[in-house]
């Protein structure tokens, strides 16, 4: 059993009792076995769908994997690494109290603070502040104050204190007792945290560096007795061979990750538990583990140590490849039957039934193949995306952050407003923005650089060369017409854009910020509204751009080629 009395508070931990019907036999005496379960990106995933567990799925195996610890004297701690409740219907509802609630019931012992808990802004239906009361924190400190466990966040820094922030639960690091094993543990935030959410919801705050954050923590909790140190860090990085945990050769070296991996001194933290990009991860750099569960419940992530008790020493460490966790893909695991938590059923059910009425409203719109998720700035799906919105304002362009701005395919078939949430869940505000061709030109400039990640837009055409170090960018209106640096342009953003948000538009953005409209409607409410406006069919086929490309960009652009 898991002692949680140097946590400054109590929670109850649920564990399932019970004899399996083929015991795995106790281990010797001398070894503890310490399982550390991860989750990251939940996105508010309750229920099953396809190859999304669910935490219904996922508290299933929570549930085997707590049954074979206490048959052999072990422990099981269920770490989560940020960005839990914002991305599914049933959980945005509530601003992510439901899935509180199935955290609290499946007993996670600590969570990181994910750039995405920003998302709510105020709690109520205002995603970010507008009137002089509105606390831009308040949805995220009122879940905080709901959960059972706490939320960790050493490296967001009040910058009136140049502290790490303490709101109520809300901690750098906490140390707990797992079967004698003293852990402490870190949460930290991608260094990108603020340009990822919407910064209207983040002033006053800062990202401390990780690798340097996670050092000083470690330490101090070394000090205190720590025997393991595991990071629950709402960063990440991208693997995509899982044989040998000691092979990183399928790893993305450069990612955010694996630097601050390199950069803490060695012996100080034994385990990561990484986010953010939605990748598999299950490696060992600098003789730290590194594990992550892809995202939204498709798997979970797992590493055993066996410790020795006598010295609460690791004598050896089992790095498991991404544990999918779609339903019915096993019957069994540890040797036991697979039974979700009644309780953590009972919540996904409730949030489900308050959903399903509204999201099962019919559009009026049969998409005669799916628009999928494709890592492509001209996809189908983003093309239709962006055109939707231009055609929605007079305007003279639109243009959207595609990565990461769409977060779902939307399947063919009857198009409903459950779909098209899923598709975008945020509750960004359309923005109209007046800004002169050389500013855009510069917006150009600057995401020429981010292939693949560019923004997507719909409205012109742009054509990137470079003569040198000298780049030319030539931008044309659907007309034909090419845009000067003295045109004003009319642009269909968003509010997340406009504040800075994936630093699409900073080139343009003039000091003190633009001047935002916030009866504006919300994106994705001007999408409902355009499929509803244009009943039938719409083909996939029919949003290819690849004959007429908007983007056009040599193959290689130096770092060195510069407007």
């Amino acid at each position: 059993m898991i002692d949680m009395s140097r946590i400054r508070f109590f929670f109850p931990i649920l564990v399932a009792f019970g004899i399996a019907a083929c015991a795995i036999p106790r281990q010797p005496a001398d070894v503890t076995t310490l399982t550390i379960v991860g989750t990251n990106d939940v996105h508010g995933e309750l229920l099953p769908t396809g190859e999304k567990g669910g935490l219904v799925t996922i508290s299933a195996y929570l549930s085997a994997l707590r049954l074979a610890r206490e048959e052999d004297g072990g422990a099981v701690l269920y770490i989560d690494a940020g960005d839990m409740w914002q991305g599914t219907l049933e959980s945005n509802l509530t601003e992510g109290a439901f899935v509180v609630d199935a955290y609290n019931a499946m007993g996670v012992t600590a969570a990181a603070i994910g750039n995405h808990e920003f998302d709510f802004g105020p709690v109520g239906v205002r995603a970010i502040p507008v009137d002089a009361g509105d606390d831009p924190r308040g949805a995220l400190k009122l879940r905080a104050t709901e959960a059972h466990f706490p939320l960790l966040a050493a490296n967001l820094v009040d910058l009136g204190t140049g502290e790490p922030v303490q709101w109520e639960n809300v901690q750098p690091s906490v140390m707990v007792d797992a079967a004698g094993v003293q852990v402490g543990i870190i949460g930290v935030v991608t260094s990108g945290a603020l340009q990822t959410t919407i910064s209207a919801n983040t002033p006053g705050l800062a990202i401390a560096p990780l690798a340097r954050t996670i050092t000083a923590e470690a330490q101090e909790l070394r000090q205190s007795g720590a025997d393991i140190v595991v990071v629950a860090a709402h960063a990440g990085g991208r693997c995509t061979e899982f044989d040998d945990p000691g092979d990183t050769s399928s790893c993305d070296p450069d990612a955010e990750i694996m630097q601050v991996a390199r950069d803490i001194p060695a012996g100080l933290v034994d385990h990561i538990i990484a986010g953010h990009h939605h990748n598999g991860m299950a490696h060992i750099v600098n003789d730290i583990s590194i594990t992550s569960g892809y995202s939204n419940t498709i798997a979970f992530s797992r590493v055993d140590f066996k410790v020795e008790p006598a010295r609460n020493r690791v004598i050896e460490r089992h790095v498991f490849p991404p544990q999918r966790a779609a339903e019915g893909m096993r019957e069994e695991y540890e040797g036991r039957a697979l039974v979700p938590m009644p309780e953590v059923e009972a919540i996904a059910k409730l949030a489900a039934t308050e959903a399903e009425a509204i999201k099962l409203e019919g559009l009026g719109v049969t998409l005669t193949g799916a628009f999928e998720l494709e890592r492509s700035v001209e996809s189908p799906l983003s093309n239709l995306m962006t055109e939707a919105l231009l055609d929605s304002f007079e305007a003279d362009i639109a243009i959207h952050n595609v990565f990461g701005g769409i977060r779902n395919a939307l399947p063919a078939g009857e198009l409903t407003y459950g779909k098209v949430y899923e598709m975008f869940p945020f509750d960004n505000v359309v923005t109209i923005l007046h800004i002169s061709g050389h500013d855009l030109r510069r917006i150009i400039a600057n995401q020429a650089h981010r292939k693949p990640r560019l923004s997507g837009f719909s409205g012109m055409r742009v054509t990137v060369s470079c003569s040198g170090n000298k780049m030319d960018v030539v931008m044309r209106l659907e007309d034909g017409r090419e845009i000067t640096d003295t045109d004003r342009i009319g642009v269909v953003a968003n509010d997340f854009l406009a504040f800075g948000g994936d630093d699409i538009l900073t080139p343009a953005i003039p000091d003190g910020g633009f001047e935002l409209n916030f009866d504006m409607p919300r994106t994705r409410d001007t999408l409902i509204q355009w499929f509803k406006a244009r009943p039938g069919t719409l083909n996939p086929a029919d949003f290819r751009s690849l004959d007429t490309p908007k983007w056009n960009l040599p193959d290689e652009i130096p770092a060195t080629c510069q407007l």
